[in-house]
């Protein structure tokens, strides 16, 4: 080995590693979307990737901090981390309201649930095409943002349903667990909306 070779920084994957957190997340959004579609049993799988995801997080920022060269901007690499992570927290969270509620998700839930889905796989698309083919990685981001839209879409249908309901406590619980869906899906806008900057930023 050359002398110079000992001085040569670390390349870590970092866009690789961003997506491994992503896999992570795809996992824990389909256990809440099973949950959502009445399998109480997913509820276990959906903490469990949400306690990998974090551990996802913390390798991905420590290999940032060793990286001397980043097919991305630092503060979009971990906007990005950050945006993900939060995904499965509110998935997390809204869960653990409906429990304390003694409130199980209804189809309006199950339908955003799969709407989430469909958007975490157009971000993961996204980030395999970052620094690769820009017009690809922002028309995927805008898909993700459009499963969102469909998503709001369910939700204002739900809401509209909850006036006939009677049932005050019931209605309330739903509106919160409908609200916190929406939630869910701000994160994904933000972190789709971050890959379209970061393209914006590589051009």
């Amino acid at each position: 080995m050359s002398r110079s070779r000992w001085f040569l920084p670390e390349t870590p994957d970092v866009l690789g590693l961003l997506r491994a957190q992503l896999a992570v997340t795809i996992e824990g959004v389909d256990a809440f979307a099973a949950w959502a579609g009445g399998d109480e049993s997913a509820v276990d799988a959906l903490r469990d990737a949400e306690r990998r995801g974090d551990t996802a997080k913390r390798t991905l920022l420590g290999a940032l901090r060793a990286a001397f060269v980043t097919p991305l901007e630092p503060e979009d690499v971990f906007t990005l981390s950050r945006g993900i992570d939060w995904i499965l927290d509110y998935a997390r969270d809204l869960v653990s309201e409906s429990e304390a509620m003694a409130s199980p998700p209804d189809p309006v839930i199950a339908e955003m649930a799969q709407r989430l889905g469909e958007a975490v796989r157009h971000i993961d698309r996204a980030l395999g095409q970052l620094a690769r083919d820009d017009e690809a990685a922002t028309e995927t981001a805008d898909a993700a943002i459009e499963s969102v839209r469909e998503l709001e879409r369910t939700y204002y249908r739900g809401m509209a349903a909850l006036l006939d309901v009677e049932d005050r406590s019931e209605r309330i619980a739903r509106r919160e667990l409908y609200r916190r869906s929406v939630r869910i899906g701000e994160a994904v806008i933000e972190v789709s909306e971050r890959i379209v900057y970061a393209v914006v930023k590589l051009s």
